[in-house]
């Protein structure tokens, strides 16, 4: 067995950390950590500077790749600076007003674009609303939803869940959380905010949630942190794990097994 330490400071890094009104960004995120989604298949994005994390563009790419998308599909929107997302909270303000603007813009600090996790998407046309960009259910944007959770996406702020969210839904808004969480709040129809609490809930170190597929097994295990916490985890030696922090006080700790592992 191998010793895993975790202390408070992975509780604010990783692609399942929650970005809200309550959960501003904790960590300083560089553009020099981002990587551009040209390389994803936006041939003709509208804007060539947008950027992800570099994890959230391989995936991307794939995604475009394995729905055969041919330029039908643009990237409107991707990772912001404080300064960025200031302006377009100013300048939406200025132009329609506080209401909408708290609806469909996150409070600077808060916002998922800033976390580098996040893309808004649209149909690629010649007028596009870099707020509210169209991005129809059928066609292609109908394919893309329905593999975008093997990839690792989700449709973050979805209609009917706007109380838990706190924003208006946004069917051009998308959230890198990394596979397998996607495929779990698919199934069960999980926004963030349920599914981090459903971790918190019923899982922990020792009596994890486990996912199935068709090579391998995952056991996914949250582990609260607080008031600067640190804890020692026994995983098997080299094993594959993925963790990532929730920001309000959890790690998750993803563990992989081969189905042939008892």
């Amino acid at each position: 067995m191998e010793k895993l330490v975790l202390t408070e400071e992975e509780i604010y890094r990783g692609s399942l950390i929650l970005v809200t009104p309550d959960f501003p960004l904790r960590e300083a995120i560089e553009r020099s950590d981002m990587k551009s989604v040209l390389g994803a298949g936006f041939t003709q994005a509208k804007m060539p500077d947008i950027l992800l994390r570099q994890q959230a563009v391989r995936a991307l790419q794939a995604l475009l790749s394995d729905i055969g998308c041919k330029e039908e599909i643009t990237a409107v929107s991707g990772f912001r600076t404080q300064k960025e997302q200031e302006e377009i909270w100013e300048d939406s303000m200025a132009e329609n007003g506080e209401a909408f603007t708290r609806k469909f813009v996150a409070v600077p600090g808060h916002s998922e674009h800033q976390s580098g996790y996040a893309i808004d998407l649209g149909e690629n046309v010649q007028d596009i609303d870099f707020i509210c960009p169209r991005f129809p259910h059928q066609g292609i944007f109908g394919k893309f939803r329905e593999r975008m959770a093997y990839f690792g996406f989700v449709e973050r702020y979805m209609a009917g869940k706007e109380e838990i969210t706190g924003i208006g839904a946004e069917p051009w808004h998308f959230r890198y959380v990394g596979y397998p969480h996607s495929v779990i709040m698919a199934e069960r129809n999980m926004v963030l905010e349920e599914y981090i609490e459903f971790l918190h809930t019923t899982t922990e170190w020792g009596k994890p949630y486990i996912f199935r597929d068709n090579e391998a097994w995952a056991e996914i295990s949250c582990i609260s942190l607080e008031n600067g916490g640190k804890e020692t985890l026994e995983v098997p030696k080299e094993a594959l794990y993925q963790i990532s922090g929730t920001n309000e006080g959890g790690v998750v700790v993803t563990l992989w097994r081969k189905n042939d592992e008892k």
